[in-house]
């Protein structure tokens, strides 16, 4: 009767212990949520932009300013990495700072001078489909080309490490702007938080939130 009661314990005491290390391994990584499970969209690039319910709402904004880039997103084979909702609000937030320390009245989206958010908003598609798969292999990365200006953007496959396993986690990007400068530590870079969503004309890769749209040159080049 005491063996059986030691088996029945130490069997709760392993499955509980299976469960801690799951729910840790859930609540340590910031990537947990953004795993892509169903990447594929059924329409363009641009659809799938307009599609997700307050996610690219100021994205979009910009496209509407800038009818070339957003015809792009709809008939042309791209790479894109999107920043969302709050890439931007940082950058507005960060502006009327500088503006309002300036004596310089409040500037917005709607705005902002429409040439330089055309130079920056391309950085953010690359000419041609590619995925993760084509980046894997290039231990130091991929310079590749934004679509119009041709301004050379540096992409690099990053595998997340899952706890307890080395690139036992999600696939990452790490993207970056290099500024013309071939020494990295010059380099803007961002992580993405999800990758590989499939669109008829693209690729898609959503940017971390923490990204700030413009590459730390937005103020500069609207702040006129």
């Amino acid at each position: 009767m005491m063996e059986k009661k030691i088996k029945t314990l130490t069997i709760g005491v392993v499955v509980f212990s299976l469960l801690a290390v799951f729910t840790s391994c859930k609540k340590n990584s910031e990537y947990y949520n953004y795993e892509t499970t169903a990447n594929e969209f059924k329409g363009t690039a641009l659809q799938y932009l307009q599609a997700q319910t307050n996610t690219f709402d100021s994205l979009l904004l910009v496209l509407d300013r800038l009818p070339d880039l957003k015809d792009s997103l709809n008939n042309q084979n791209v790479t894109v990495f999107a920043p969302t909702n709050t890439s931007f609000q940082a950058a507005i937030k960060n502006l009327n700072i500088e503006r309002k320390a300036q004596g310089k009245s409040p500037l917005y989206l709607s705005d902002c001078n429409v040439e330089q958010l055309d130079t920056l908003t391309t950085r953010y598609i690359l000419r041609g489909i590619k995925n993760t798969s084509d980046y894997s292999s290039y231990t130091e990365g991929l310079l590749l080309s934004s679509l119009k200006s041709g301004y050379v953007m540096h992409v690099q496959y990053n595998k997340i490490n899952a706890s307890g396993f080395v690139e036992g986690g999600p696939q990452s990007i790490i993207y970056s702007d290099p500024k013309n400068n071939i020494f990295t530590k010059y380099w803007q870079r961002s992580n993405t938080n999800a990758v590989n969503i499939k669109a008829k004309n693209a690729v898609i890769n959503i940017l971390a939130p923490l990204h700030d749209f413009g590459f730390d040159e937005f103020i500069k080049r609207v702040n006129l």
